[in-house]
């Protein structure tokens, strides 16, 4: 049986963003949690334990494993992911869009966009490349 509330995980090493976009989430009935590195959510989703999130949103710069990496780690799990960055890279942007990224957003990207984003992913529908 699956959860009645979606639910997403957020990976950013900038506290506030991970903050700024659960509230964000949270404030349309979506629940979601926080980890500040590619390694920390990797580590909780190895545990059996853990739900399984129905989107990720992944920031690619990050000590340690880097979003890409999340990304590849992920696929094949049929989970959405969705690519934020500060710094857009062309190189980048194509290999995460062809790895299967949901989305690829800049920041700062407005709270509808991302929300957009995030309820195309979680409805399983690809979402165009933003801006």
């Amino acid at each position: 049986m699956e959860n009645a509330k979606p639910y997403v995980a957020i990976v950013d090493d900038d506290a506030s963003v991970c903050r700024a976009i659960r509230r964000l989430l949270l404030s349309i009935g979506i629940d979601a949690d926080t980890f500040l590195s590619g390694d920390e959510f990797l580590n909780a989703w190895s545990d059996v334990s853990v739900r399984r999130p129905g989107c990720v949103i992944l920031d690619i710069h990050m000590p340690g494993t880097n979003g890409l990496e999340v990304q590849r780690q992920l696929s094949g799990y049929g989970i959405p992911v969705i690519i934020i960055t500060a710094f857009d890279e062309i190189d980048l942007r194509q290999q995460a869009l062809t790895s299967g990224a949901a989305g690829y957003l800049r920041k700062p990207f407005t709270d509808s966009i991302l929300l957009s984003t995030v309820e195309m992913a979680l409805q399983g529908a690809p979402s165009p490349d933003t801006e």
